[in-house]
């Protein structure tokens, strides 16, 4: 956890809503000097702003609504503190909660160097991060879809596996039907049909347009990642973004914790406790990397004799959840300097 340290005249601390803000404003000395709610609008935060002059920085917490309030302060050349949400329980635990109350914390936190700061995502990836997010999310609903077919075919006994490879056909999906005489159930089945048709054809379009006509904004440390072996365009891709800059994080410890790929261990008095707060940190990493260490050890003769012997020491999750882990921290290194794969040196066949 980092926080924001710098010194400023004037601290602006913002309870950020979808239309209203209440803005706090408080001087290096503590006194609060502007205390109002305000309706969310660039104009109104210019306002503000050009009151206090140069000297300030502006801090809200990380919910959905940061984005413009970022970007305001890039083209206006304020500093900018993103609080993340979970470490901010000066805010969340207080007895009383209010907006008023909310935001004069947010501006006391900054001022006393305790705001606990998340990453601000660049306005210039932003876009293209979220449509892969957006992709991701349209193709969890299809699987979903895939699997209640596949049961509805269990529930009545049709010994036809919906295989991924069958499902990406729409002549075999038109076949689907034939398979039930029950007039309700076939209209249950036609309607995840018609819903798999929209979203296949959504996320054909969607991965097409991106591979067609989205410039790489990184082409280099695009071109390191999909070195890896298994990695296609979208998950190299989806990797890459979700990153950012990798400069961000220290090491390769914190980038993997980031990932959500270790175990957090918590220890007081002696006593230590495991498995608490794993989910704090990057989901579409963790995903990302779960997915790309099963693609890895596809055709991967040399990957799968090295899963085979991690599986017979450790079981097979704890050895998926290894292969992953290695790929974060190869993904870490590899980015760090801008070297491709290098299978030897990830097998530990020589010595690095």
């Amino acid at each position: 956890m980092t926080y924001y340290k710098r010194i400023h005249e004037f601290y602006i601390g913002i309870d950020l809503h979808a239309r209203t803000m209440y803005i706090c404003v408080i001087n290096n000395r503590g006194d609060t000097v502007f205390h109002k709610n305000m309706e969310c609008s660039t104009d109104n935060l210019e306002l503000v702003t050009n009151t206090f002059g140069k000297d300030i920085v502006i801090g809200v917490e990380c919910i959905f609504t940061w984005y413009w309030v970022s970007d305001f302060c890039a083209e206006h050349d304020i500093d900018f503190a993103l609080g993340h949400a979970y470490y901010m329980k000066a805010i969340h635990g207080g007895k009383t909660k209010s907006d008023k109350i909310d935001s004069e914390k947010i501006a006391n936190m900054l001022r006393g160097g305790m705001f606990p700061t998340a990453y601000a995502y660049p306005k210039e990836k932003r876009a293209t991060r979220d449509l892969l997010r957006r992709r991701l999310f349209f193709v969890r609903q299809r699987a979903e879809l895939s699997v209640h077919l596949q049961l509805t075919n269990h529930q009545y006994n049709i010994n036809d596996p919906l295989t991924s490879s069958k499902m990406r056909s729409k002549v075999y999906r038109d076949t689907i039907p034939e398979k039930f005489s029950d007039p309700m159930t076939l209209k249950m089945v036609n309607a995840d049909l018609y819903m798999f048709d929209a979203y296949h054809e959504i996320i054909t379009k969607l991965e097409s347009q991106i591979e067609e006509s989205m410039a790489i904004q990184d082409p280099v440390s695009y071109a390191v990642i999909n070195s890896i072996p298994g990695l296609g365009f979208i998950l190299s891709l989806t990797i890459l973004y979700e990153i950012g800059d990798i400069k961000r994080f220290q090491n390769e410890g914190k980038f993997i914790s980031y990932c959500r790929l270790v175990k957090c261990s918590h220890e007081s008095a002696g006593k230590k406790e495991s498995g608490r707060h794993n989910k704090i940190g990057n989901v579409h990493l963790k995903w990302a990397f779960s997915e790309g260490a099963i693609l890895f050890l596809r055709n991967n003769e040399l990957g799968q004799r090295w899963h085979d012997r991690l599986v017979q020491r450790y079981g097979k999750a704890r050895a998926m959840s290894m292969i992953a882990q290695k790929l974060a921290r190869t993904v870490y290194n590899m980015l760090k300097r801008k070297e491709p794969f290098n299978a030897k040196q990830f097998y530990g066949l020589e010595k690095t």
